[in-house]
């Protein structure tokens, strides 16, 4: 019999197993996959956004939102500093940027597993990968009060596999094609716990306008934000210099980028009122009147150049001249002089209240994080233990927790992970 059994073999199971496993615990990881951290390899864009380097405890958990006080005796016991000095250890080294996000120095996400990877393999931890957990299955619950969990069901497989405790870090939703198909929550479900249905968090939005396809791959920045749903402003977001909120993404299929990412759950929500349309002041410190006049002189400059071959001097990249592609404005081979005054007051126009028609959510596979999961009320904090099954503990994406992108979601698997490790191995 094991000490402590993980199901899951992701980032928080591999932090919780190692943490089990420094105690002296004999500990066991079920990974269904056929290697480990198959979603950490890919996070970040591949470079692995590790955690954000906020040392202010309140102000950390603050990202959380609604469960930040929850989660405060959580981080007290093993929160940013404890997790640079763990990845350190170990032989990553990191570094911070904008926003005080963080990476590996190398910036190479496949090295923060395999580090890990490394650091089960020095501690002895038995690694068993390819194998599909069908069942957690319960205690005989006549004799035992409360309830526990008596042993673990794998497919293919006639006994069962059998620890003093178990951690269950089998992911969320999002990303599938790595494995995190919300097996966890059909598992808590049976076990007779309450879980909030997943969605899609952190997601980007489809949109019906054409020349934002058209432009997929360019950013646009500084943008002051006016959402609307059915002509009504519902919210503005307003361009603030250095955070999230002034980069966009166009994509084949409509936007994403950090401030798109971070409006998905309103979104949501603003859908099924009505239409939602994303109105863009693309000069938000210049008045409308202001703004002709500055594009009037572009056109006086160079009154025979044709109208394509100035569009990127009056806002830079192709955005303008895709926008008179799609609405048929003129032709980009007009002279300038030649522009009637109509098609000028309409391009300032669309540069100071710019309309994108957002039709939807992209699924969970471009999800960085999915909503949702399991109510914290029935885990003590403390300790990550479910008040469900006493020798359960669950950890990372399986937590109904709310985060946003910028290295949140890897530190609540860190935390979650080692103190769900510590606590299991009976420390």
């Amino acid at each position: 019999m094991y000490d402590v059994v993980v199901v899951g073999g992701g980032a928080s199971g591999m932090m919780a197993a190692i943490a089990a496993a420094r105690t002296g615990a004999r500990v066991v990881v079920l990974e269904k996959n056929k290697e480990l951290g198959a979603k950490l390899q890919i996070s970040g864009g591949g470079r692995c956004n590790i955690l954000n380097a906020e040392y202010d405890l309140p102000i950390l958990l603050s990202h959380y939102t609604s469960a930040a006080k929850s989660l405060y005796p959580t981080f007290s016991i093993f929160s940013v500093a404890e997790t640079v000095d763990f990845f350190r250890d170990i032989g990553i080294e990191i570094v911070v940027e904008e926003r005080k996000r963080a990476f590996p120095s190398t910036h190479r996400a496949t090295d923060v597993c395999a580090a890990l990877v490394r650091e089960l393999d020095r501690l002895g931890v038995e690694v068993r990968l390819g194998v599909e957990v069908r069942e957690l299955q319960m205690g005989d619950t006549s004799e035992s009060t409360p309830q526990i969990i008596a042993g673990v069901k794998v497919r293919g497989e006639k006994d069962l596999i059998q620890g003093k405790r178990y951690i269950l870090a089998t992911g969320g939703l999002s990303h599938p094609e790595t494995g995190s198909t919300g097996d966890g929550f059909e598992f808590l479900r049976v076990l007779g716990h309450t879980v909030h249905t997943p969605t899609p968090g952190l997601v980007p939005l489809r949109s019906s306008t054409t020349w934002v396809h058209a432009l997929s791959g360019q950013s646009i920045e500084g943008a002051k934000m006016t959402w609307r749903v059915d002509g009504q402003v519902v919210k503005v977001v307003k361009n603030t210099p250095g955070e999230f909120q002034n980069r966009i993404l166009c994509t084949h299929t409509g936007l994403s980028g950090p401030t798109i990412l971070h409006q998905a759950s309103a979104v949501r929500e603003w859908l099924e009122e009505g239409e939602v349309v994303l109105e863009l002041d693309l000069y938000p410190n210049t008045d409308h009147g202001a703004l002709d006049r500055q594009v009037l002189e572009k056109f006086n400059a160079a009154p025979n150049k044709q109208l394509g071959n100035i569009l990127s001097d009056i806002y830079p990249g192709r955005l303008l001249e895709m926008l008179i592609i799609s609405t048929d404005l003129t032709r980009l081979d007009t002279p300038v002089h030649s522009v009637p005054k109509d098609a000028r007051k309409r391009i300032v126009g669309m540069l100071k209240a710019l309309p994108i028609t957002i039709t939807g959510l992209m699924g969970y596979d471009k999800a960085v994080v999915a909503n949702g999961g399991l109510e914290l009320s029935q885990i003590d904090m403390r300790t990550m233990r479910s008040k469900v099954m006493t020798n359960l503990s669950i950890t990372g994406d399986l937590l109904d927790i709310e985060r946003p992108s910028g290295g949140y979601s890897l530190q609540l698997c860190w935390t979650t992970g080692y103190v769900a490790g510590v606590s299991a191995a009976g420390k």
